[in-house]
């Protein structure tokens, strides 16, 4: 098995609770045969627990299905009388409660099911891999490991890879590969110790920060201002976070560590906080049980007073000292000043970081392989923007070691273990070299990144602090955008520089300038951006300057020029092909529907939301639309396939994932969708490669696009003036759908009429332009512009 790959037809995942049900939902989302089981149902259908959580699925948030549809797909099974169903399964994952003897029962039971090629894993989040391989027969052992998702599995990076004693090299290496490319995972492999990396370290950051709240005597709101993203944290923070998570959660978590570390140096803080205690003890568990640390009463999130024993409103922030010295650029410079200062917040964050520092040091060595694997798994599991190792090499390795060294040796640290001899190293500068190596104290070396084959499809892999990428080869470069290349150097890639990547004149004249290059120089181009989004669209704020100067001309003339863009992308003569991820709004969006082929990230948020604007999509996007809809339609009946496509427009709807976005019409169906956001240039090379190899010749100009003429546009128009009537639509509402609807079915004329593309452009300018001279639009674009909400005239 170790020599053939790791082919995944179908899984099982064993148990439909929270965890397990949305595992299986990622599974569909990843087209993979899913069959979910759980305990047979005392009542009615025998799988009438998996068939609620299957439903529920439909109705979660964040959603984990990326296309609900796809619930259809997921297998509903009970261990009473479906277990013959694993035989088929290539894949089994346990997602069952945290209970060892639990698990070793179900594992007893299916063992007869599991077949010779069969992979088993756990997903538990901290149970020893090897008490539960121990109750597998022998064979069984090198197909068995643990696999940690963490919570939502469809949108949190990280998959923690556990091995057993026996888990052969090869079932690692497939899983890995698997669990990257076909779930779109960020894979760190653990050491086989209680709750693994991310929430070894993590669930120890939270106790730290727990036990520095009461030290310094502050309130919930205070701290969670301070540990956000004031620290490169995510919004929710600390409590927020916890109370997210679950306080029942949290403190099992905690139990864990206090049951199974009884040796950590730590140990005497692995105790759930009174404060959790009482707050669990009063069925106050967060989230799900509307109150914790926060609750919400009205819109007003309110913050528990322990000391008054109740909620009161939130008055926290952070201080102006210690504000100041968080905007400081330089790392070194920032932690220099909080830990000299007097002022509580200071020495908070300072502590946190210290004992965060010192803890990761000292354990290290046991539950990871290098610094990369610990950083990497704050940075996936917890949503941090650095590690804790990357924080203190940036601040100065040599420097903060020393102040550790000096707080250990004057009490203040909340262990006095010292740190590692390898840490204090006054010679050390950090633990990441820029060539992208990473330390390792148990072979005290550096050791390079994964050379696993699947790595290869990562063109710019995400790096560790201070790492040097090689970002190819200019062939232009402009204030708004590069033109570059890399590797065999026969597809260009241009990526935009303007804030969101939005579309301005110059990033016009230069998407053009890049296909004269493609077309004399190279087989194909890409439109690729290095980071989030691939483009919010239209240049508003550039586009509302000249209406206000009064040159209505050379915004028509921009518009045009915008126009001609897209359909210069749709007729280059050699494949133009977009990579999209992040959001893709309004102009993004038409130009990835002009393009040759989309490759598109799952997690891409695609729409033509000019609505919201006050305006239409004139970026060609309505034209593709009434083409596409002229394309489908069944003896002439163009209306029919417009219904939907006017609702997505006017209601100005995003799609919740690149899977959607094919449902909404706004990707067709061969575009392709990568799971991996790091595997999205590699894709999208070679499908420009492709269509270059396979002789590629851009669409014929259509001059035969049957539309829906006046009548469409009247039908459209009599639903309209119902919604106005009932008050779900203003004036200006109105007046924006009833231009779109005119545009998407061909203007003022005979019902079955045919036009070509450059008829539709016109239309879509015209209202555009006119649209765009309105008192109203330009209120709604100001307002999105300051606000970034629409407004609402």
């Amino acid at each position: 098995m170790s020599n053939s790959p790791l082919r995944i037809r179908k899984a099982a995942v064993l148990g439909a609770g929270v965890m397990g049900a949305q595992i299986a939902a990622h599974l569909v989302n990843a087209g993979v045969d899913t069959v979910l089981f759980d305990l047979p149902a005392k009542d009615g259908d025998a799988n009438g627990i998996v068939l609620k959580a299957i439903d529920n699925l439909k109705k979660l948030s964040p959603a984990p299905l990326a296309d609900k549809t796809r619930a259809g797909a997921i297998v509903p099974a009970n261990y009473g009388s479906d277990l013959e169903l694993l035989k088929g399964c290539d894949l089994i994952i346990e997602a069952i409660a945290e209970k060892l003897d639990w698990k070793r029962d179900l594992y007893a039971k299916i063992a007869p099911y599991v077949t010779e090629n069969a992979v088993l894993a756990s997903n538990t989040s901290g149970l020893s891999i090897n008490s539960l391989a121990d109750v597998l027969s022998e064979h069984l052992h090198e197909r068995f490991c643990g696999v940690h998702f963490f919570n939502p599995p469809r949108y949190m990076h990280l998959a923690e890879l556990i091995p057993c004693a026996k888990t052969s090299p090869g079932v690692l290496a497939g899983l890995e590969a698997f669990l990257t490319t076909t779930l779109g995972k960020g894979v760190v492999y653990a050491k086989d110790t209680p709750n693994f990396i991310g929430n070894r370290i993590g669930v120890f950051s939270i106790l730290s920060t727990v036990h520095h709240t009461d030290a310094f005597k502050l309130g919930y709101d205070t701290v969670d201002a301070l540990t956000g993203p004031a620290i490169g944290h995510p919004k929710s923070a600390t409590y927020r976070t916890a109370d997210v998570v679950g306080l029942d959660t949290m403190g099992h978590v905690i139990k864990t560590m206090d049951d199974t570390l009884p040796n950590d140096p730590w140990h005497d803080y692995f105790k759930t906080p009174a404060v959790l205690a009482a707050l669990i003890a009063k069925g106050a568990l967060g989230q799900k049980t509307g109150a914790g640390f926060f609750r919400k009463v009205g819109k007003d999130i309110l913050v528990l007073d322990p000391a008054k024993a109740d909620y009161v409103a939130q008055t926290g922030k952070v201080s102006e000292e210690v504000a100041a010295i968080l905007k400081l650029k330089n790392p070194a410079e920032k932690f220099a000043k909080l830990r000299a200062s007097s002022d509580p917040q200071a020495q908070f964050l300072w502590s946190i970081h210290r004992d965060l520092f010192h803890y990761s040091a000292v354990h290290l060595a046991d539950i990871a392989d290098t610094a990369r694997d610990i950083d990497f798994a704050m940075r996936w599991g917890y949503g941090w923007q650095l590690g804790p190792f990357e924080t203190w090499q940036a601040a100065g390795w040599a420097q903060v070691a020393q102040w550790i060294n000096e707080d250990i040796a004057t009490g203040k640290t909340m262990s006095s273990t010292p740190l590692p001899a390898w840490a204090a190293d006054p010679k050390r500068i950090g633990v990441h070299t820029p060539d992208g190596a990473s330390y390792s104290p148990a072979q005290d070396k550096y050791l390079p990144r994964s050379s696993q084959p699947v790595y290869a499809r990562q063109i710019f892999p995400q790096t560790t602090i201070g790492a040097k990428v090689d970002r190819g080869t200019t062939v232009f470069e402009t204030d708004d955008a590069r033109l570059w290349t890399i590797g065999a150097g026969d597809i260009a890639v241009i990526s935009f520089k303007s804030k969101m990547h939005t579309l301005g004149p110059g990033v016009i004249d230069a998407v053009n300038r890049a296909i004269d290059e493609a077309e004399k120089n190279f087989k194909g181009l890409v439109i690729w951006q290095d980071s989030e989004p691939f483009s919010a669209g239209a240049d508003l704020a550039g586009a509302v300057a000249l209406l206000q100067s009064g040159k209505v001309a050379d915004f028509e003339a921009f518009v045009d020029r915008f126009q001609q863009t897209s359909m210069r992308i749709k007729h280059s003569l050699v494949p133009v092909v977009t990579a999209v991820r992040g959001l893709a709004l309004g102009g993004g969006c038409e130009f990835q529907m002009h393009s040759a082929r989309t490759v598109a990230a799952l997690e891409s948020y695609i729409g033509l939301v000019e609505a919201g604007v006050g305006l239409l999509p004139a970026g060609g996007g309505l034209k593709e639309l009434a083409l596409r809809a002229s394309r489908r339609a069944i003896e002439g009946d163009v209306f029919t396939q417009l219904k939907n496509t006017f609702q997505t427009v006017a209601m100005a709807r995003v799609s919740a994932s690149a899977l959607e976005a094919k449902e909404l019409g706004l990707l067709r169906q061969d575009d392709v969708v990568v799971f991996h956001a790091d595997e999205l240039l590699y894709v999208a090379l070679n499908e420009a490669r492709a269509l270059a190899e396979s002789g590629y010749r851009p669409p014929l100009y259509d001059r035969q696009i049957t539309v829906a003429g006046d009548v469409g546009t009247a039908t459209f128009k009599a639903s309209l003036v119902n919604m106005l009537e009932g008050r779900f639509i203003s004036e200006h509402d109105l007046d924006i759908a009833s231009r779109i609807a005119d545009t998407l079915c061909g203007g003022q004329i005979e019902r079955g009429s045919q036009v070509d593309e450059q008829w539709l452009l016109d239309l879509e300018r015209k209202h555009f332009v006119a649209l765009a001279q309105t008192q109203k639009t330009q209120e709604r674009i100001v307002a999105t512009l300051k606000t970034g909400k629409p407004l609402r005239n």
